[in-house]
């Protein structure tokens, strides 16, 4: 290759793909099996051993280059400061668990002390998330409703309802826990990649709506029973609007008062990040505010305001997951795993990206798996992490999960120590500031224009999964959200925009015909392109199209050949032809002009001149009453670069497509065809006296010239390659 300025030019034979092996040897690699991948993984020598230790325990790996005069102050500023929001946060989220709230100061303590030892993420902020804290408000609000009667599940006898509800939000924590940690040592945190983005934003948006729909009896202090279940986002609404006169008007004010300044402050933090040391804990400020005015005007007695109440006190003896109701709550309890890990390894992706170190989904998997199973122990709910927590943690300085373990800490004081001083906090006050923090999430709306004008197929997904989540619940909307997306997914698979290519004048650079003006196409010559692989579901659309994009069925024409050459055989025998001058010539009209239908097997057979005196050249014009559709292309040209794989069913239609073409004196080229296509082709026996190796090329401009060598006759594409970008020169080509 010689450059030449902004130019290139190469000088090297035109290759077919059998001129091309002879030429260049292929190394011969042997590949590895499944047992010899099994054996490699269970082997154990000291080195995999220090590598497995070092990966499951990644405190290992960074607590040795931990840098304390440069990491440490920024440790412990973000640790203070994401404590105190995961304390709220923690009593916040578990009214959407519905739970009392002190269960949730134990969701922001015990998973988060053992990702500190498991986890590969340095700036994630573990503890409650809020739409996993729905997902297990679903379930302990089916199991054991706010009227009547607990399900029929042993071991709820002589337990209070809280008890029960408590009981309940461990034990599925405790089996999404498992699901995770199984998943992690299966090595399957590829799952995650199954969730689009485009899916995870219709789904969290969705969950922001039902979380919003499900705190407005906080906010305005209406008194009935939480609804799960599908529609339960109508019933909801029903039940909130037909008591909307019994609205308690402190609740409603405090809550816009709540909200109003948490909004505007936040505004600012976001605005002047750049100047702010710290973000303004306004949350924390508010909350402190709340309790102050709770306490001194007495709003439980004087305003019938409902108030956190009694805080758990220290911690309680750990408690088994009950059996029965893991039966009852596994098949919600995946999903959750699911949603739980999809969550938090996008999150932290964003953040070992931006701060230039590694993160292993697996790793991340077996983390999350323990810390619920072990949080689940000591009673609490499903934990994840939360975006708005998540930043805190990173903006405010934290470099690693010291930081966490800090936060922790300071949940811990709240539990042992001060725990008492938010008793006087309104409930309303919490679901404010889960409100708030909805903000992100419902922002994600925004994204439909975008969506509709770029990617129908994505817009498709977000919607579909946005309102089966809204109205089935989140488990079912997760469901049918990837079922729609792995739906489109097939249909661009299954119908992809097949293309009729043409040379780009001057070039060697072949594009759709429809998109350029510049371009040569030979006579006789399709260059048919299809961009996706070829399977079972597919293989008949790629025919159709094929035949569409000819101008003929190939079946048609074989069937119509050798129907003609019966007829023909017939008149000669009876006298009615005669060959004069290389033609055939009729000699005595014939009377019969009835077509011989009385067998039709073999139509679809080579065409069998034998027993002819001459070769019928079917592109003349033929004795009367014989007709064949007319075959104006001599050469067809499939570009594989696209086609990543075939399977079996593919591999046999593509047989018999070629096969027809060839049966009626097409000549068919295949270019860009994968190697490890063309092993499986050898392997599968594709190859035999009508279809040869020597119809594969290695580029389609090497296909192209070497058409244009065997039919110089056709066309005036030969003159412009010549002229322009291609000498054709024996068997070299000078581009």
């Amino acid at each position: 290759m010689q450059p030449v300025g902004r130019q290139y030019v190469v000088v090297r034979p035109l290759f077919s793909e059998d001129s091309f092996a002879e030429q260049y040897e292929r190394i011969n690699r042997n590949r590895k099996t499944l047992r010899h991948h099994l054996k490699d993984y269970f082997t154990c020598d000291t080195n995999r051993a220090k590598n497995a230790a070092l990966s499951f325990l990644p405190i290992i790996g960074w607590m040795k280059n931990y840098n304390f005069k440069e990491w440490l102050l920024g440790d412990i500023v973000s640790g203070i400061s994401t404590g105190l929001v995961a304390v709220l946060q923690g009593l916040a989220f578990s009214l959407l668990a519905s739970l009392p709230p002190g269960y949730g100061l134990y969701t922001a303590f015990f998973p988060a002390i053992v990702y500190f030892f498991l986890g590969t993420s340095r700036h994630l902020s573990v503890g409650a998330f809020p739409i996993l804290s729905l997902m297990v408000g679903a379930v302990v609000t089916r199991l054991v409703p706010d009227e009547g009667p607990s399900a029929n599940i042993t071991g709820f006898e002589g337990l209070s309802m809280e008890q029960q509800r408590v009981l309940v939000a461990s034990s599925v924590t405790f089996v999404m826990g498992a699901f995770q940690l199984i998943m992690g040592l299966l090595q399957v945190g590829f799952i995650v990649m199954y969730l689009s983005d485009t899916l995870v934003s219709g789904f969290t948006t969705a969950a922001a709506v039902h979380i919003l729909v499900s705190q407005l009896r906080f906010v305005l202090g209406l008194d009935f029973p939480g609804i799960n279940g599908p529609l339960a986002i109508v019933y909801t609404l029903v039940e909130v609007f037909s008591r909307i006169t019994n609205t308690n008007v402190a609740d409603l004010v405090t809550s816009i008062v709540i909200m109003a300044l948490v909004l505007i402050v936040k505004e600012i933090n976001d605005r002047f990040k750049s100047k702010l040391p710290v973000p303004i804990p306004i949350e924390v400020i508010m909350t402190v505010i709340a309790c102050g005015v709770s306490y001194a005007f007495n709003f439980e007695e004087r305003f019938d305001v409902v108030v956190v109440g009694e805080m758990v006190n220290g911690y309680e003896s750990p408690v088994a997951p009950n059996l029965e109701v893991i039966k009852e709550s596994a098949v919600e309890a995946f999903p959750m795993a699911i949603v739980g890990f999809a969550v938090a390894f996008s999150v932290a992706k964003v953040y070992s990206v931006k701060h230039d170190y590694t993160i292993d989904g697996n790793q991340e998997l077996i983390a999350f798996g323990v810390s619920n199973i072990f949080g689940a122990s000591f009673r609490s709910f499903a934990a994840s992490t939360a975006l708005s927590r998540t930043a805190i943690q990173e903006s405010t300085g934290g470099k690693t999960q010291i930081a966490g373990v800090l936060s922790a800490l300071m949940v811990l004081i709240v539990i042992v120590a001060v725990g008492f001083l938010l008793e006087p906090l309104p409930r309303s006050v919490l679901g404010a500031l889960v409100i708030v923090n909805l903000k992100g999430m419902l922002m994600q709306f925004r994204e439909l224009p975008f969506l509709w004008k770029n990617d129908r197929s994505d817009f498709v997904t977000w919607v579909v999964t946005f309102l089966a989540s809204l109205f089935l619940g989140l488990d079912l909307g997760l469901a049918v959200g990837l079922g729609a997306e792995l739906f489109t997914v097939v249909c661009r698979t299954q119908f992809p925009r097949c293309s009729i290519l043409a040379n780009i004048t001057g070039t060697d650079i072949y594009r759709d015909r429809k998109d350029y003006i510049s371009i040569s196409e030979p006579d006789g010559v399709k260059i048919f392109k299809i961009p996706s692989p070829i399977f079972f579901a597919n293989i008949d659309f790629f025919r159709d199209k094929l035949v569409q994009a000819v101008g003929f069925s190939p079946v048609r024409v074989l069937k119509k050949r050798n129907k003609a050459l019966r007829k023909i055989r017939k008149m000669l025998q009876n006298g009615e032809l005669e060959v004069s001058d290389g033609d055939l010539k009729v000699r005595e009209p014939s009377t019969d002009t009835s077509e011989d239908d009385s067998s039709m097997e073999g139509l679809d057979q080579p065409t069998d001149f034998s027993g002819l005196p001459i070769q019928v050249n079917w592109n003349t014009e033929l004795p009367a009453n014989i007709s064949v559709p007319p075959v104006n292309m001599h050469s067809l040209v499939l570009d594989f670069t696209a086609v990543s794989f075939l399977d079996i069913s593919a591999l046999k239609g593509l047989k018999m497509t070629l096969k027809e073409f060839i049966r009626i004196e097409v000549d068919v080229y295949i270019v860009s065809c994968d190697v490890y296509i063309m092993e499986k082709l050898h392997q599968c026996t594709f190859f035999d006296d009508e279809i040869k190796t020597s119809i594969f090329y290695p580029t389609l401009h090497d296909a192209m010239l070497h058409i244009l060598e065997k039919h110089t006759d056709h066309g005036e594409l030969e003159k412009d390659i010549s002229r322009n970008n291609g000498i054709i020169q024996r068997d070299c080509i000078t581009v």
